[in-house]
């Protein structure tokens, strides 16, 4: 069965999330967005995972699901267009911060069981190194090779993917704190990772210029840290609905994994290079002839994600891999409509003409990336032509760095002056 699986969030344990990331609302959230399998996040906190055994009960092999009762009382406040099944898989982010070699690392990692039981082998082993406590995404001086071989003691169908692989500060490819290659920080385990996740800033476009990582499935999750960036990143499957078929499909890159529905990169705020404070933003070639130093303050730049894959590729642009999966950018609903209505996505202008769409056509990757545009176009005719230009990539970007987001523009003042007299900007 086709399903959209975001593995990859938070809980409102971790540091600068949303006191909203309590299960009912995530399964809410997930039927909004169009999510059938939605990673747990932080299982490793105590106060998280004891919420997660009160209120989850196993639906399907290694997916969980809200008890009858708690989900039926969610169900009745979702558009009926929206309803359908959703399935939690136990998942938390990791960092490990430790010096290796001459340098000092910081690498985040992303961590699965197939089990409660599996998940409370891991907490137990864990709970021996760090404090589990302090952050639902906890802080460990752990090496990542010694953190697979817990993760693979804990359950031989437990799962390690390196989290955002090319983020500066905290990947395994990061150019601050990163290696160079996935066998120079896994060392002898390196064949137990069949995954890494590109991350907000790259696409798997980006990722295919490295050969060393063609035996590598590219997955996108969303690192949501508030429900509304739920799928904002997500994975789509043609596999059966349990924990194996999951992460089966990942590591056999036989079709049943078919594509990762992306940002597009330049969104991400670690595109390209940068200075946030002296709002500097550099091209890798600019970065290169500034000798990596910001052109106003003279300090040294962030140096971004498409500087960092320009320095480890090894072949040009342009070339898919065998067997890679395809994948599709999209832009979250409610910055579309927040250019249609020019107005913030956080507004109560842009909120309602979400629910609106939401109850009139289904989920929110259905009107992105499914819905008719002729039946769209039939009330809303300027979300239409915003919605069919980021389908075809018709976009203009300011690309993102050093922590600022980048900006997607799909209207122009002439289109919407065009489209207001009939549709009043589809308020």
């Amino acid at each position: 069965m086709r399903i959209v699986a975001d593995l990859h969030i938070h809980s409102y344990l971790s540091r600068a999330c949303s006191p909203q990331l309590r299960p009912e609302n995530l399964y809410e959230w997930c039927q909004l967005k169009g999510i059938t399998a939605l990673a747990t996040g932080d299982f490793t906190h105590p106060k998280w995972f004891s919420e997660l055994t009160e209120t989850l009960v196993e639906a399907d092999p290694g997916l969980f699901t809200l008890k009858p009762d708690r989900a039926k009382a969610v169900d009745e406040r979702v558009f009926p267009a929206c309803r359908a099944p959703v399935r939690f898989v136990l998942g938390v982010e990791i960092s490990c911060i430790y010096k290796k070699g001459p340098r000092v690392r910081k690498v985040h990692h992303l961590v699965f069981m197939p089990s409660l039981e599996a998940a409370e082998r891991f907490n137990t082993s864990l709970a021996k190194i760090g404090n589990l406590r302090s952050d639902g995404r906890p802080i460990l001086g752990l090496d990542s090779r010694n953190l697979l071989e817990l993760v693979l003691k804990a359950d031989p169908q437990a799962v390690l993917i390196p989290a955002h692989a090319w983020t500066p500060h905290f990947a395994v490819f990061g150019s601050e704190s990163g290696f160079d290659s996935l066998e120079e920080c896994f060392e002898d385990l390196t064949p137990h990772i069949f995954a890494i996740e590109t991350g907000l800033s790259s696409d798997p476009a980006m990722n295919w210029r490295l050969s060393a990582l063609d035996g590598i499935t590219l997955i996108s999750n969303s690192d949501a840290h508030s429900p509304e960036k739920l799928a904002r990143e997500a994975n789509l499957f043609d596999t059966d609905l349990s924990y194996r078929g999951i992460f089966d499909a990942i590591k056999a890159r036989d079709g049943r994994f078919v594509k990762t529905l992306e940002f597009f990169p330049e969104e991400g705020k670690y595109h390209v290079d940068g200075h946030r404070n002296c709002r500097t933003r550099l091209d890798p070639k600019e970065t290169l002839r500034r000798n990596g130093l910001c052109p106003v303050c003279n300090k040294p730049v962030t140096v971004g994600v498409l500087h960092r894959v320009e320095r480890l590729a090894d072949r040009p642009e342009a070339i898919r891999p065998s067997g890679a999966p395809h994948f599709e950018n999209l832009i979250p609903l409610k910055e579309v409509l927040s250019e249609v209505l020019r107005v913030g996505p956080s507004s109560v202008k842009v909120a309602a003409l979400y629910r609106r769409l939401l109850e009139s056509f289904g989920n929110e990757l259905f009107i992105l990336r499914e819905l008719s545009l002729a039946r769209l176009e039939r009330d809303h005719p300027t979300v239409a032509l915003a919605v069919d230009r980021m389908r075809r990539g018709k976009v203009r970007i300011d690309a993102g760095y050093d922590g600022e987001y980048g900006t997607i523009s799909l209207l122009s003042e002439e289109d919407l002056a065009s489209k207001r007299q009939m549709a009043l900007f589809d308020a």
